[in-house]
């Protein structure tokens, strides 16, 4: 099948991919767009898997305030380039990141940096809980750590689901950004201040 400028054109505006990225899908998929989306995504996150050992020496520090001066959040997020540090595309991103922060209140980037006495401490709570049910142990320990992961998912930025699109997780909006823009980016750290808090 031959594919013509105008089916390059529409997957460009679809996934923003380069040009010859969606001629190759489009290829690989016969002309279909919708496959050639999937296509492109595969690649676009195995792609964003081999940049994220790349230095993040570069980036850039956003602020965002929200509820007429109520809630501010200051995030860093780094890249590879100032280049890219300064395009309206990563700039959007850190943008798009401190809203969210401002509106899920993570409290750190990643799994990783929680402190062990604060997950030590859940867990006494929920063994607690899940013993007064009168649960076997077993099944008391398979409570805890379902608990335990869920705990962790609402207070780690990376593992929360995204306020724009529920389907995906920080971490996930960050591999796509790695794939749009071409280079490793991570999330330093964020301050959320709110009023009252």
């Amino acid at each position: 099948m031959s594919i013509s400028a105008e089916m390059v054109k529409d997957l460009r505006e679809k996934s923003g991919a380069g040009i010859m990225e969606c001629k190759e899908a489009l290829k690989e998929t016969n002309g279909n767009i919708e496959e050639a989306i999937v296509c492109l995504r595969k690649k676009g996150i195995a792609g964003a898997a081999k940049k994220a050992g790349r230095s993040t020496s570069e980036g850039s520090v956003a602020s965002y305030i929200h509820q007429g001066g109520k809630v501010g959040v200051l995030i860093e997020v780094n890249c590879e380039t100032d280049f890219v540090a300064k395009t309206d595309d990563f700039q959007g991103f850190l943008n798009d990141l401190a809203m969210h922060i401002a509106a899920s209140s993570p409290l750190y980037v990643k799994r990783d940096e929680v402190p062990e006495e604060l997950i030590n401490k859940e867990r006494e709570i929920y063994v607690h809980q899940a013993k007064e049910s009168g649960k076997p142990d077993n099944i008391v320990q398979k409570m805890v750590d379902g608990k335990i992961d869920k705990y962790l998912n609402q207070i780690c930025l990376t593992e929360q689901a995204y306020v724009k699109d529920q389907d995906i997780s920080i971490d996930e909006l960050v591999k796509r950004y790695i794939a749009k823009l071409g280079e490793n980016i991570s999330i330093n750290r964020f301050a959320r201040f709110a009023i009252g808090e």
